[in-house]
């Protein structure tokens, strides 16, 4: 399969499609395609495509649909699969085969902070750990440096001057452009931004928080201070693990991801209130015009205080779902208040 772009992918996309990270001078698309669950090994996607040609061909269709549409932005993890290494391989073989020619177009991120490899040195925040798992993450992508390299995750046990460190060390060294972090709770994030001041380091320019119309942490904790010091924020489960899409309306799907162990989506969290808010939410994006999904990131977006929402997808037709998002974009102000009596549970 050879791949050639589609020469409209800038023109054809929507007005303010590229919104700026923070102070920075990094654009990035509205929509970005994470590539955690189902660009790892031969089956374990959503699809279940159990032949490795036919999950390969799947994973190359869904890089190549997103980029057309606009998406420059794919993002990864060092331990994303399974297994654990397994994403950025594959993504590797794809940026590697098809997609050499548009490299300088491309943001690729990484990020290393949860478990990857045996031992003291294979998880959290020492300039160890993460100047060895960026090393492995380029070979395994196949690339001389990534656009940005996120710590994911704040460490208690280590110096955040440390962290702050090699994330500093990291950009220097040309291995990465830009710095990012990741789940860090506002004060950490306060705490970061000062490190870097006072001792000189490359300060992040992205912060990565788990944000949804069901997690809205980022709004009393977080956003005021990326405000403040001028990162950009890409938010990751924007629909929270498919529950803000039309796949629960009606209870629990047999195949469902809330069905495994390891998914961020739990069955008990699914409970019989939630799934009241999910239909009263999903009765408001049908009046809009809107599946739930494109309702819940273009509500996502309303705000200039985010850059991006980070989505995945298991096939190409859930990429163009959800970039049409952008295009009923605005909201009333009585579609907002309805949508804050449904969140606080009125019906």
């Amino acid at each position: 399969m050879t791949y050639i772009a589609r020469e409209s992918r800038y023109e054809d996309a929507p007005q303010g499609w590229f919104r700026r990270c923070g102070a920075s001078g990094l654009q990035l698309p509205s929509i970005s395609l994470g590539c955690w669950h189902n660009f790892g090994g031969t089956g374990t996607d959503s699809g279940h495509h159990g032949d490795e040609n036919e999950f390969h061909a799947n994973c190359q269709k869904m890089l190549f649909e997103a980029f057309d549409l606009g998406i420059t932005h794919f993002d990864l993890a060092n331990n994303y699969g399974p297994p654990p290494g397994s994403a950025e391989a594959r993504v590797g073989r794809i940026l590697k085969e098809d997609f050499a020619g548009y490299r300088d177009e491309l943001i690729v991120s990484t990020k290393a902070g949860w478990d990857m490899w045996p031992g003291p040195y294979g998880n959290w925040g020492s300039r160890k750990y993460l100047l060895a798992s960026l090393d492995a993450s380029l070979r395994r992508l196949q690339l001389d440096y990534v656009d940005i390299f996120y710590s994911h995750r704040f460490d208690p046990a280590t110096p955040l001057e440390e962290t702050l460190g090699a994330l500093d060390q990291a950009v220097r060294s040309g291995k990465a452009l830009y710095a990012g972090i990741s789940s860090y709770s506002g004060a950490m994030t306060a705490d970061a931004m000062r490190i870097c001041e006072r001792e000189g380091f490359v300060k992040p320019i992205i912060h990565q928080p788990r944000y949804s119309m069901l997690d809205r942490w980022v709004e009393r904790d977080l956003l005021p201070v990326t405000g403040r010091f001028g990162l950009g924020v890409i938010a990751f489960c924007p629909l929270e693990q498919g529950l803000l899409t039309s796949r629960y309306l009606n209870g629990i799907p047999a195949d469902s991801r809330a069905s495994v162990s390891t998914s961020f989506l739990k069955r008990e969290k699914i409970s019989p209130e939630i799934l009241a808010t999910v239909r009263a939410l999903n009765e408001l994006a049908v009046a809009r015009g809107q599946s739930l999904a494109q309702m819940a990131l273009a509500w996502m977006l309303r705000t200039s205080a985010v850059t991006s929402a980070l989505i995945g997808a298991s096939r190409p037709g859930q990429i163009r779902e959800n970039v049409a998002a952008v295009q009923k974009g605005t909201f009333t102000g009585d579609e907002l208040a309805r949508i804050e009596t449904i969140l606080s549970g009125g019906r």
